[in-house]
């Protein structure tokens, strides 16, 4: 049966950028190894405002960060050097280990204007023995990514295995996530091999077991049911799940099984520990004010 639907709740992360948040949620912190989610826009802004947008440098530690997008562009630095473009199609897979920052931003105003930009943000919590790696960033293009279709279905792997699919993003876990459209009317069923299994409606709606689920919406469902999900319309899922990690602690943009080094990360970012990207460090996000516990996160202030 249904573990359960999460629905998501609107989040501000700057003036003209609302984002629907999925995950964490407090009845269910994960899904697999994925402990956070985030769907921001269509966003459609007027060009004075765009500078407000940008997400500015900030700090993650215990986990990769994944970005996809489903329209127009976002730019990417990182205190490793890296700057990089992201496009539709693409896979920007950053691992934070021990400690990495960087910064998004939306440099392009025909894509904000025109209400092009759509992106998914997801965190993959890293196993313990990963959780202090030295820090990497890969981009991935659409050509590394397989497709499979099928009558009135097509799907991209993003990272993991599903559906006999597997690609060459270096993942720490077992894990799927999967990019799916489906037409009006297709069925379509999730992997049966993993532990953990959520399809998160993106656009349109789809129905199981005489259910109807609306954009916004997580199915979360355990190994051994096995739904069959209809397209009610054309429609766009997010798939994702694989195996559990854990208990994990989440503060702010931090990540850990130990609350102990989520206390170490707020003094390394206050005290400049954690470098700035060297081509994006004129300013930078600080430390928010603690209210609360590692156990008890608040919602945190970057897409990524």
């Amino acid at each position: 049966m249904l573990d359960i639907v999460i629905e998501a709740r609107k989040a501000s992360i700057a003036p003209g950028m609302e984002v629907r948040r999925i995950l964490p949620f407090r009845l269910k912190r994960m899904v697999g190894p994925f402990i956070f989610m985030d769907h921001a826009g269509p966003v459609n802004i007027l060009p004075e405002l765009m500078p407000s947008i940008d997400v500015l440098p900030h700090p993650h530690i215990g986990l990769s960060t994944v970005s996809y997008l489903l329209g127009g562009q976002v730019t990417h630095r990182d205190s490793l050097g890296v700057e990089q473009i992201i496009r539709p199609g693409e896979v920007n897979w950053m691992t934070a280990g021990s400690g990495i920052s960087h910064s998004e931003r939306f440099e392009d105003p025909a894509v904000l204007a025109g209400g092009k930009l759509e992106l998914l943000q997801t965190w993959v919590a890293l196993p313990e023995k990963d959780e202090e790696c030295m820090p990497a960033f890969n981009n991935y293009k659409p050509e590394q990514l397989p497709v499979f279709t099928d009558s009135g279905v097509w799907m991209r792997l993003i990272a993991g295995d599903a559906y006999g699919l597997k690609n060459e993003v270096k993942t720490h876990s077992p894990l799927f996530y999967l990019h799916v459209e489906l037409e009006k009317d297709a069925r379509f069923g999730l992997p049966p091999e993993h532990s953990e299994r959520g399809v998160y409606v993106a656009k349109g709606s789809i129905e199981v077991n005489g259910q109807t689920y609306l954009p916004g919406q997580l199915l979360v469902y355990s190994k051994g049911i096995d739904p069959v999900i209809i397209a009610r319309e054309a429609s766009t899922l997010m798939l994702l799940g694989g195996e559990p990690l854990g208990e994990r602690f989440i503060w702010w943009n931090f990540v850990s099984s130990r609350k102990e080094r989520i206390e170490q990360a707020k003094e390394d970012w206050k005290q400049g520990r954690i470098l700035l990207p060297p081509t994006d460090n004129h300013e930078f996000i600080p430390l928010p004010e603690d209210r609360s516990r590692p156990s008890a996160p608040p919602a945190p202030e970057a897409l990524s």
